[in-house]
């Protein structure tokens, strides 16, 4: 399968650390273009990863013959239409999360995307991390017995003086904050072990009110929560609880703690790492403190030496190039997305929020 990469650099980026490493590694796959910010960008960065195209025009990319499937590796609120237009050419597209600025417009991508026949899958691939998929696979077997509750727990460091390239984290009206972002990944992989809510309500609130920019020393202000709280109703009937902070000078990372009638699972990472945490996995019976659960050898990925976060993306890949059933996908992005906006409807008028 032919790739164009739209979002390439040859030094930074996420598609730089991430999907052109997961795409290198796949035999399955040839990095044919990329497109960036600039041509001389663009060129460096064919010259990096072996691409015979290179554009500073994405639309460009994306009618080219030599590309088959669209990598969409672009902060959302610079993606207007990309992926539209990958569909009409019909390309196969991978774009990173979020998919969209609200589950009105996932689930319009979602449909253009079926009735053009194209595969699709969305960057949501925590969910695939061994231990997540460890996880799942010892709830699914009743290892703990019936759930009871499931908690979710989330701190990340942040810096007082930010990029302006990430200015737009802190604007609520860009798609990419915190709760978009930040919740998104969080709470997908949560729901993909545990299962996922039917109904939920939240708090938000914005502890920071303004952040410095790097280049200027500029201050703006901060219009997206900092602090996303909610509890709810899992579709097993199981309570589950979700607090994510950031806005602090020391992060925990991860932690998500599942109680059953006969045991309980605790999942912690060892750094505050949202997309690309090592975990460690213990067991309780009631017996003891506690005992670690390594990842059995069908949950890990090989080789084992690249990042985690690589891994994952490949396996995302390596289900498209199969022909697989692939998760993530618009679907999933769409969920979702239904999961966002019911916590900020919940947050804004005080109500609880039924999914369907």
């Amino acid at each position: 399968m032919r790739v164009g990469v739209i979002g390439a650099h040859p030094s930074r980026g996420w598609a730089r650390a991430v999907h052109l490493p997961a795409l290198a590694a796949l035999p399955d796959y040839e990095v044919t273009a990329v497109a960036s910010t600039s041509q001389a960008v663009a060129d460096q960065a064919a010259a990096v990863w072996g691409a015979r195209h290179a554009f500073a025009d994405p639309y460009a990319l994306i009618s080219h013959p030599d590309v088959d499937l669209v990598t969409v590796a672009v902060q959302l609120p610079r993606r207007d239409g990309l992926v539209e237009a990958a569909i009409a050419a019909g390309r196969h597209v991978y774009s990173e999360w979020p998919l969209a600025r609200s589950a009105e417009e996932a689930t319009h991508l979602r449909r253009l995307a079926d009735q053009a026949g194209v595969r699709h899958a969305v960057g949501l691939q925590s969910r695939h991390h061994p231990a997540i998929r460890h996880l799942r696979a010892l709830l699914a077997a009743g290892r703990i017995g019936k759930i009871m509750s499931a908690s979710l727990t989330y701190s990340l460091a942040t810096p007082e003086v930010w990029s302006r390239r990430y200015a737009d984290l802190f604007d609520h009206t860009k798609g990419v904050n915190h709760l978009a972002v930040v919740g998104g990944h969080a709470m997908d992989m949560f729901g993909s072990a545990v299962g996922h809510p039917t109904e939920i309500a939240a708090t938000l609130t914005t502890r920071i009110a303004r952040i410095t920019l790097e280049e200027t020393g500029e201050q703006i202000p901060v219009t997206s929560p900092d602090q996303i709280a909610a509890v709810g109703l899992l579709e097993s009937g199981a309570t589950a609880s979700v607090h994510i902070m950031t806005g602090g000078p020391v992060g925990d990372g991860f932690r998500i703690e599942v109680h059953g009638r006969s045991g309980r699972l605790v999942l912690r990472a060892r750094d505050d790492s949202l997309v690309g945490p090592e975990f460690t996995l213990t067991v309780s019976d009631g017996t003891g403190r506690g005992t670690e659960l390594p990842v059995p050898a069908e949950h890990r990925h090989t080789p084992p030496a690249a990042p985690p976060a690589v891994h994952n993306v490949r396996q995302v890949y390596a289900d498209l190039a199969a022909g697989h059933p692939v998760e993530p996908d618009f679907g999933t992005a769409e969920r979702t997305h239904r999961l966002i906006d019911a916590i900020a409807r919940s947050a804004a008028t005080g109500t609880r929020q039924r999914l369907h």
